[in-house]
């Protein structure tokens, strides 16, 4: 097993070494020009891939049993009306805590033991949430414990993400299959709840809480991993916030990944919210089960998609995500069952190709002492600004197609569709891909 999460994939010097730089290489490395076959795959064995594969099932779990019951926790304990704002924490959690905690990661502390504080701390705080529900406390006091459980929470996406990627070679190969078990770690803790009758009940939280925990005691069997950039040096309060990892934004491509994957989610935060609704409309029933056909696919595609990503250049690979979400509002639109489920199937793969591909593209193309803050960055912009924008414009756009209490779902689908049409019309046009100038400085040399 290799010494820490953060030490890049072995570079043969033999290909590269002979009319350039050492900092030509270095500067290939941070603009992401390297191709994949300079690059000596040392593929993990079977024991490190469950240990991974472990991490983010758990890690899913966890996540599931807190987000997916929440609406129906609050409904029932007479807290509905918050409903909206106890799901918005998550977006401005997004705003404010991954790139401090991902600069954490990098610069302070190994990752794989922030991830540990984070998961102890979100435990805490889920049991008292379950405590201040079942004491009947007012909204307010439970919307800000679930506020402060959503700062800890939603870094622990980028944290467990730049772990896993840091410490696999081939990740285009790899972390499709990996990343698959956090998709079946959320499907299991959907259906741990149902079977516990949790639904609406406030003891999910207390499970929720045991299983952060779980997560927690897990990183303990992990290794530490080290930090790439030490602790000697001394930061600034910008630099301790993680702001310099905006400075990614300076290199054309990275700009461009990193705008596409914020603006697509504003029409994608439509998904979850309304397509249950849509479903009601038509007279389908179990609506929970039916939106698990998306997780479903998911998970399909996440264990093929190395062969993808080694077939197809990368910005294939991402458009292909972003038609498949054009095509699922298109399906939406028709205003029929079967339209309807096949639009659900997918999300599977507007998903997978969108934002799976995006993380590994941070992972191929980023300097390894800034992956952590690229991918809480990636966190930042999709979690945060482009949820949060995405939950204000497409229930204004709902209530501007809804007359007489009934939702004119054929045009609120459509509208959305051009959103994704015009975010994947400027992906096409501006991603340069390995053709751009391989004498681009390192990301962290632009600020």
């Amino acid at each position: 097993m290799r010494n820490g999460w953060f030490n890049p994939p072995h570079l043969g010097s033999t290909r590269l070494e002979g009319n350039r730089t050492l900092r030509a290489r270095r500067g290939l490395e941070a603009t992401g020009t390297l191709r994949g076959d300079t690059t000596v795959e040392q593929k993990l064995t079977w024991i490190e891939q469950l240990e991974l594969m472990t991490l983010l099932f758990l890690h899913g779990m966890a996540l599931a049993a807190w987000f997916v019951p929440m609406g129906t926790v609050l409904q029932a304990s007479g807290l509905g009306s918050w409903t909206p704002y106890a799901f918005g924490a998550s977006a401005i959690a997004a705003l404010l805590s991954p790139l401090f905690f991902g600069a954490m990661a990098d610069r302070s502390v190994p990752p794989i033991r922030v991830l540990r504080w984070v998961c102890f701390g979100s435990g805490v705080l889920s049991l008292l949430t379950a405590y201040a529900l079942g004491q009947g406390a007012s909204g307010w006091v439970v919307w800000m414990m679930i506020q402060s459980q959503a700062l800890l929470s939603v870094p622990t996406n980028s944290l467990s993400g730049s772990i896993v990627l840091a410490r696999v070679a081939n990740s285009h190969g790899q972390f499709g299959a990996i990343r698959a078990m956090g998709t079946a770690g959320w499907m299991a803790g959907c259906w741990i709840v149902s079977g516990l009758h949790l639904d609406a009940s406030p003891g999910t939280f207390l499970l929720s809480g045991v299983l952060w925990f779980v997560v927690a005691a897990y990183t303990l069997l992990l290794p530490a991993g080290v930090v790439p950039m030490g602790g000697a040096k001394r930061l600034t309060l910008r630099q301790r916030f993680g702001l310099d990892a905006l400075s990614l934004l300076k290199v054309h491509d990275h700009r461009v990944i990193f705008a596409t994957a914020a603006l697509v989610a504003i029409p994608f935060s439509a998904f979850y919210p309304y397509t249950p609704s849509h479903m009601k409309d038509l007279g389908m029933e179990r609506t929970s089960a039916w939106m698990s056909i998306g997780q479903v696919v998911e998970v399909g595609i996440m264990f093929t998609i190395g062969g993808f990503m080694v077939d197809w250049r990368l910005k294939f690979v991402i458009l292909f995500g972003l038609f498949s979400g054009l095509l699922r509002y298109l399906f939406y639109a028709m205003d029929s069952q079967v339209p309807l489920l096949l639009g659900v199937a997918l999300h599977g793969m507007a998903f997978t190709f969108t934002y799976i591909s995006t993380q590994i593209y941070l992972a191929r193309r980023i300097a390894p002492e800034w992956r952590t803050r690229a991918q809480a960055l990636l966190s930042l912009l999709v979690g945060g600004v482009g949820n949060l924008t995405g939950y204000l414009i497409t229930g204004a756009w709902l209530h501007w197609c809804t007359e007489n209490s009934a939702v004119n779902w054929r045009p609120y689908w459509l509208g959305l569709d051009l959103l994704v049409l015009v975010v994947l019309i400027y992906f096409a046009i501006s991603y340069q891909g390995e053709r751009q100038d391989s004498g681009l400085e390192s990301p962290g040399k632009l600020t």
